[in-house]
């Protein structure tokens, strides 16, 4: 859905992104992340179509995004961080103007805005001007003007700065009911634990270029399930338990889940073969409390990433 080939952006003085490539599959949700100044900002906006890059290719559902903005325009939305709205316009009015210059046909607007704003919270704000808003809802019509033409991309730059926790997690709904409707979308955020909650995949950008591109919901490998195992009190397996079982006993992660004795284990067979060894385990007195899958966290992601690149940063 959205393909960045080969990204090379300069501000005055400055490279800001040095070949940037990546590919983002239709229905993911992206999470950008990295420190102040990484370049996630830029790589936004280029991929939107508002700045030119000096070199490289942008293409959003197969559009040339360089070649032919406007075109890209009418497939995408896109929130900047630092956003503005009409103070004098309604809710109504602003989510109208949005749909217009988005090129909804005037006779779908009245929908197009209704659905926005049905989808933010909204339905009881429309005769109230932005003015009146407060700070929660000022940011849910600012999404609701990048949404309201149904785009089949929507980049998001720190969407959740400033609310509090309640407007934050209708902010998580919200994602997770677009991504279930096959929206792709793009978060920057700092908040990694928000975005653990609905994204499919994470980008790390540092200093410009791209630190990691991983699929948080592939497993470690091809019919492999990293396993982790807490138990009530030590447990000493038998001789060749784990041979015996075609497991692999791991080093625990950087950040470890909370449990003192807990084995991290990689079993071949996906769900059968955790099957068959929770109940080998079971079978040889283990005391198991806790059996469940692991996936890799944003954090530790995020962790690794810096890690492979030589950085010791918190």
């Amino acid at each position: 859905m959205v393909e960045v080939e080969d990204l090379v952006f300069d501000y005055p003085g400055k490279r800001a992104l040095h070949g940037v490539s990546l590919t983002v599959p239709a229905g993911a949700v992206l999470a950008v992340i990295g420190p102040n100044g990484a370049g996630k900002s830029t790589l936004l906006r280029v991929i939107a179509g508002l700045d030119e890059p000096v070199s490289g290719a942008v293409r959003v559902d197969g559009v040339d995004v360089l070649a032919h903005p406007r075109e890209a325009h009418r497939r995408l939305g896109y929130l900047s961080d630092f956003f503005g709205l009409y103070e004098e316009l309604t809710v109504r009015q602003g989510l109208l103007h949005a749909a217009s210059v988005r090129g909804v046909p005037a006779e779908a607007q009245a929908a197009a805005v209704q659905r926005a704003a049905d989808l933010l919270g909204l339905a009881d704000r429309l005769n109230q001007t932005a003015a009146q808003l407060s700070r929660g809802l000022r940011q849910r019509l600012a999404i609701g003007q990048a949404l309201v033409h149904n785009p089949a991309v929507l980049l998001l730059d720190e969407p959740a700065a400033g609310l509090d926790p309640e407007a934050r997690a209708s902010l998580s709904a919200l994602f997770r009911l677009l991504r279930g409707e096959g929206t792709t979308l793009l978060v920057s955020s700092h908040i990694l634990a928000e975005l653990e909650e609905y994204s499919t995949h994470m980008l790390a950008v540092r200093d410009g270029r791209v630190a990691a591109l991983t699929d948080l919901q592939a497993p470690v490998t091809a019919g492999v399930q990293r396993l982790r195992i807490a138990l009530a009190h030590p447990w000493q397996a038998p001789p060749g338990f784990w041979r015996d079982q075609g497991a692999g006993l791991r080093e625990p992660p950087a950040a470890p889940a909370p449990g003192h004795d807990a084995l991290w284990v990689d079993m071949p067979g996906r769900h059968e073969g955790a099957a068959r060894l929770l109940q080998a385990l079971v079978a040889a007195g283990a005391p198991v409390c806790e059996f469940t899958v692991h996936r890799e966290s944003l954090a530790d992601s995020y962790l690794r990433s810096t890690q492979a690149r030589g950085e010791d940063r918190p």
